[in-house]
């Protein structure tokens, strides 16, 4: 079998792709053990955006750590898959949680709930999450026959 790397340019539109895929979040507890949870992503460039609480487990361990791992896959045949590592920065300001919440929402709800979903996350304890991409693995056709 053979893995087919993939091209410059290629993870960025995996990773913007209609319909949005959620991406799998990985951070580190505060005792050490490791914490993946589901989230909503966007593309800013080619940094990854992403709201969550600050009060929840990824949240927390982003203020603490601020590094993540996050995973973006396809799981229809022949499979690919994004692997993303970086480093985060936060933000509260209302506009930017607005704006982030409704081109997120919109992403994954449909432009008719994106508002909707935009005024329900743009409050506290929500924080935008921008994360500084430091590592990309990029991996297309899994298992695509040569």
């Amino acid at each position: 079998m053979a893995y087919h790397a993939a091209p410059e340019g290629w993870w960025q539109a995996f990773v913007a792709e209609l319909p949005a895929r959620t991406a799998k979040l990985a951070v580190t507890r505060a005792d050490g053990s490791p914490h993946v949870a589901p989230v909503w992503i966007d593309l800013d460039g080619d940094d990854v955006v992403f709201m969550t609480s600050a009060d929840t487990i990824k949240g927390k361990s982003i203020l603490r750590d601020g590094r993540v791992a996050l995973c973006i896959d396809d799981d229809a045949p022949p499979f690919s898959f994004v692997t993303i590592t970086g480093t985060t920065t936060t933000s509260t300001d209302p506009a930017e949680l607005l704006r982030w919440g409704t081109r997120i929402g919109g992403s994954y709800m449909g432009a008719d709930l994106a508002d909707e979903y935009a005024r329900r996350n743009a409050v506290p304890p929500e924080m935008v999450v921008r994360v500084a991409v430091t590592r990309v693995v990029a991996v297309r056709d899994v298992a695509a026959f040569d």
